[in-house]
């Protein structure tokens, strides 16, 4: 699967990206493939994530933006097919992120969201 990682607010950092099925969706160690890059001077990111058969799965993005492993305010994340986040609600349900995956290559996008105040949304 290519992921296209869009709104990363800084170029520094580091961009995780993690594919999970329905059963350990969001659960420390329960992803099933896990690709990391430097966030290497791009505002924009597209990484090959490999996918054991087809199926569905979610996606989970993170922009740990100051590369020290650690989730600060700072720090983005997203998720495969955009769903809205709020401060009371970072984690999204399994059904909103769910996309269905055939044999090949698939593409999917994600936005980088931030926190704003009190909201969280894409970068301004």
């Amino acid at each position: 699967m290519l992921v296209a990682i869009r709104g990363l607010r800084a170029s520094t950092g580091a961009v995780r990206v993690q594919l999970y099925d329905e059963d350990g969706f969001l659960e420390k160690g329960r992803w099933i493939a896990r690709v990391e890059v430097p966030g290497g001077g791009r505002r924009s990111v597209e990484l090959c994530v490999p996918v054991p058969r087809p199926g569905t799965y979610g996606i989970a993005v993170r922009h740990d933006a100051n590369a020290n492993g650690k989730s600060d305010g700072g720090d983005g994340g997203g998720f495969s097919r955009d769903p809205k986040l709020s401060l009371l609600r970072l984690k999204p349900a399994f059904a909103q992120v769910a996309v269905p995956l055939a044999a090949g290559t698939s593409r999917i996008a994600v936005t980088i969201n931030y926190r704003h105040g009190f909201g969280v949304g894409p970068d301004r």
